[in-house]
Order: structure tokens, then C-alpha cells, then sequence
């Protein structure tokens, strides 16, 4: 399961980071760090990009982006 997989309102812990130099060290800077609480927030209306809230924070992304950022399963 990855952030582009939550519904709004859905939460879930990063448990991995993927992508490959500058852009997974930009995901690291932007605080998408393994350990860290994720909710969607909203959804554009074309469906692209996605908001998410993260550290008392709002932070929009791609869902491209979204879907190198895995969630651990069993959580709401």
C-alpha cells in the first residue's frame, strides 16, 4: 500500500521511501521520513495532485510521487 492508495480521511505510517537520489532525498527533506503519520487530506478535481498532512503540516504531492512512498499495512 502507498500514499496514492488512501482514500480522504484515510491515515497510515510511512515504512518505506522510495525513488533515487535528489527525489528521495526531497522526499526526505519534505519530512516523509519512515515512522511518520500521513493523512490525505484532499484530492484535486482532476485527481492530480494530492494533499496530505504530516507532521502539523499540509504538503501537496503528485500521485506519481505518492505512489514511491509505501505505508505499512494494517493500520486504518
Amino acid at each position: 500500500m502507498t500514499i496514492n492508495d488512501l482514500k480522504i480521511g484515510d491515515s497510515g505510517i510511512i515504512s518505506t521511501v522510495g525513488g533515487e537520489g535528489p527525489l528521495r532525498l526531497r522526499f526526505l527533506d519534505m519530512g516523509l521520513i519512515p515512522g511518520t503519520k500521513v493523512t490525505l487530506q484532499k484530492i484535486a478535481p482532476m485527481g492530480d495532485p494530492i494533499q496530505i498532512h504530516l507532521r502539523g503540516y499540509e504538503l501537496t504531492i503528485r500521485r506519481e510521487d505518492a505512489k514511491q512512498i509505501a505505508l505499512k499495512e494494517g493500520l486504518e
